[in-house]
């Protein structure tokens, strides 16, 4: 295959599909979702087959557990698949809204409109259901979208693209709306993001590897997060039922996904009560402590402890493995985390309202949580139906992306047959 030549031919039906997506009207892209949902339920055995395959494939090449965590498609998960489109097709149409309408003095009336974004490449590793989220939320928000899934989901993503396009041309939109890149060569990523002319935006999903790779190659501007170091700081006003509830759930729910607690801060007038309880809910998961000196002490006797390095504040382990340390308030809390963390997600438990809202107000993070699992950080969670991932970038989208994150404002100006003077 001559890549370069595929990939561009790609890109132009992407454009061209865009157009038509741009003008789709809300009916019509509500009932492609809902075809699609219908079909996913139809065709889970299938699916399940597919995914089989993809796994099997991964074992025998050693792939590593979080990777197959990820690539994994339970029941629950398709089931999530389905429930997310349903979601997206009862969220309102982002598209043409227009909002800060203002008359000014000269007459005019002055005010923004909701629009796509274009074509939106989404690279992503070992997730089917991306494949999924992603043309759910593009569909909706009026966008075309290239998806450059992982080999280790080449099976289940095809199966899942024929069942996209199904819905699409049900619903009298362009099939090439949704096109996920048939070879899973690499070069195929090289093109991909070097296509300012018909891609507007990347989205990548993966490791960070990937990410890097992409942020000194690409030409096409990104939405992205690079990792999830994320943090759970357990206040001496703390309730303690919460504590353990949170802290343990944060970081045992899930070890392969990015917002997974990897880092847990303990203020020192409740470390001696709390500590102790938690090392019995982690031991159940045989999970390995890194504790600096006061927390060691503490924790000391517990079956799988070890020091904690300047590296492990710095680490995403995505695995059975937690950062453990001891400070003393909520300002040395957000002082360790504002340096450390990923500014992904970071959660506080307290019952004190002032030391939440301080919180709240300094930690520079995308999510900033009291009194809730930092796994909540999720634009499914979140209600936006799905997410086409999650940026802890300044600018255009952060936190969870969901609608909103993937369309643009444009200015309209409404006359009377006003000249500028």
């Amino acid at each position: 295959m001559d890549i370069k030549h595929y990939m561009n031919d790609v890109g132009q039906r992407a454009r061209k599909a865009s157009r038509a997506m741009a003008k789709a009207d809300t009916g019509a892209k509500n009932k492609a979702l809902s075809l699609i949902a219908a079909a996913i339920r139809r065709e889970a055995d299938a699916l399940r087959a597919a995914n089989q395959q993809d796994l099997e494939a991964a074992r025998a090449n050693g792939l590593a557990p979080a990777m197959l965590d990820r690539l994994t498609l339970s029941d629950k998960a398709i089931a999530t698949m389905a429930e997310g489109l349903e979601q997206i097709v009862s969220l309102p149409d982002p598209i043409g809204e227009m909002s800060n309408m203002k008359y000014r003095p000269t007459g005019i009336q002055v005010g923004q409109m909701r629009v796509p974004l274009g074509v939106i490449g989404i690279i992503y590793e070992a997730r089917p259901n991306v494949t999924v989220d992603a043309a759910g939320l593009c569909i909706k928000s009026g966008n075309a979208t290239i998806l450059r899934g992982g080999s280790e989901a080449i099976h289940c993503n095809q199966a899942l693209a024929r069942l996209v396009k199904e819905g699409l041309a049900g619903a009298g939109l362009p099939e090439d709306a949704v096109q996920i890149v048939e070879t899973t060569d690499r070069a195929a990523v090289g093109e991909l993001i070097t296509m300012p002319q018909y891609v507007d935006v990347i989205v990548p999903r993966g490791g960070k590897g990937l990410i890097e790779r992409l942020m000194k190659e690409s030409k096409v501007p990104m939405i992205k997060h690079l990792d999830g170091i994320c943090h759970v700081y357990i206040d001496d006003k703390a309730d303690i039922d919460k504590a353990l509830k949170i802290s343990f759930n944060a970081k045992c729910h899930r070890y392969g996904t990015c917002n997974t607690m990897e880092t847990l801060l303990v203020a020192r007038g409740i470390a001696a009560q709390v500590l102790p309880k938690l090392a019995e809910l982690y031991a159940t998961k045989e999970v390995e402590l890194r504790a600096d000196a006061e927390a060691g002490k503490i924790l000391a006797g517990y079956s799988r402890l070890a020091s904690a390095t300047e590296e492990d504040w710095r680490t995403e382990y995505l695995a059975a493995i937690l950062a453990v340390k001891i400070v003393g308030d909520v300002g040395e809390a957000i002082e360790h985390i504002n340096t450390y963390s990923s500014q992904h997600t970071d959660a506080i438990v307290t019952e004190d309202y002032s030391r939440a809202m301080r919180f709240l107000r300094e930690v520079d993070s995308a999510s900033v949580m009291v009194n809730a699992s930092t796994r909540f950080a999720d634009g499914f969670e979140y209600g936006l139906g799905a997410e086409i991932g999650i940026s802890n970038d300044k600018l255009h989208a952060r936190g969870p992306v969901g609608l909103e994150g993937l369309t643009s404002l444009k200015y309209v100006v409404f006359g009377h047959g006003e000249v500028r003077e």
